[in-house]
């Protein structure tokens, strides 16, 4: 949907809500959050999600209102809307849709501290993404099981996952993902004081931040720099 579209598409979503008109409203409510959402336009996709809803439960949208949310501070309405939005899927024998809001409960539990929420829905949303063939919601899911694992202070096992989820961000080239998973990678082996292989990863990382004008390609270039020290330092000593 071109920019010049989206005003034309509202009023046609105003206009199907106030008519009653649920399927008008829910296709033109979905597709204007499909673009919306990219934008960070959170507070229009919250109104016309909310709009929507006025007509009976929809999955998609209480799906975008939950993102919206989420992406505005406000996690536990979030965490309402998603859960609304699973029940449907589920009912509908959504499969497609049932693991990446899984994954998005799991990011919203994450970030209300509750680690073992959040994993239980990554793990519930691993071996969906696996069985329809979803290569990059398999590789969420993996990347964030990895980050629980970090999180919780289990290096071995968050290692495991990261080495697992980054074959399949390069075969579907997801390059900022991979850069992120590569830096955490870095930094467990870090920790371990295991400092060339860290070395190695954030050189890694620092190449594919060039590769797509990453804004973090700057700290992450730094944080390159002070391994390096860290390692010519532990040489020094020995």
């Amino acid at each position: 949907m071109a920019t010049v579209d989206i005003g034309r598409q509202m009023e046609v979503h105003r206009l199907a809500v106030a008519g009653g008109e649920t399927r008008i409203a829910r296709d033109t409510g979905h597709r204007l959050g499909r673009v919306l959402l990219p934008l960070s336009r959170f507070a229009e996709v919250q109104a016309i999600a909310t709009a929507t809803l006025t007509l009976g439960p929809d999955a998609g949208a209480f799906y975008q209102r939950g993102w919206a949310r989420h992406a505005t501070g406000r996690p536990r309405p979030a965490l309402e809307d998603f859960q609304s939005a699973l029940n449907l899927f589920r009912q509908a024998d959504n499969r497609g849709d049932e693991a990446p809001t899984l994954n998005n409960i799991g990011l919203v539990y994450n970030g209300l501290g509750d680690r073992r929420q959040a994993l239980d829905h990554y793990q519930q949303a691993l071996p969906i993404a696996r069985e329809i063939g979803n290569r990059s919601g398999e590789a969420a899911a993996l990347n964030n099981i990895g980050g629980v694992y970090f999180g919780l202070g289990d290096r071995r096992r968050a290692l495991d996952y990261y080495q697992l989820a980054l074959p399949i961000q390069r075969e579907v080239g997801d390059r900022v993902t991979e850069a992120v998973t590569r830096y955490n990678i870095a930094m467990i082996h870090r920790d371990g004081g295991k400092l060339n292989l860290a070395v190695a990863e954030l050189e890694r990382v620092v190449d594919l931040d060039r590769q797509v004008e990453h804004p973090d390609l700057a700290d992450d270039t730094a944080m390159l720099e002070q391994v390096r020290q860290e390692l010519a330092q532990t040489h020094t000593e020995t």
